[in-house]
């Protein structure tokens, strides 16, 4: 294995890996946030539906009754 030529393939397959890999990422991390802000948005409209239909706190900011 002191030929240079393995050694430059072997390299050249994994940059791809790594460059793969990061579109990846960076897709998951666009995806991650998207569907963050669709859940506080969700959060946000359940609370204002509930403040809205019992004129109280949210069920989800009040604390447990065992607490």
């Amino acid at each position: 294995m002191t030929d240079p030529t393995i050694y430059e393939e072997r390299l050249a397959h994994l940059i791809r890996t790594v460059d793969e890999l990061s579109d990846v990422v960076a897709r998951q991390d666009r995806e991650i946030a998207v569907l963050t802000r669709r859940v506080e948005m969700l959060m946000q409209r359940e609370a204002e539906r509930e403040t809205d239909a019992s004129g109280t706190v949210p069920l989800a900011d009040q604390r447990p009754p065992h607490w």
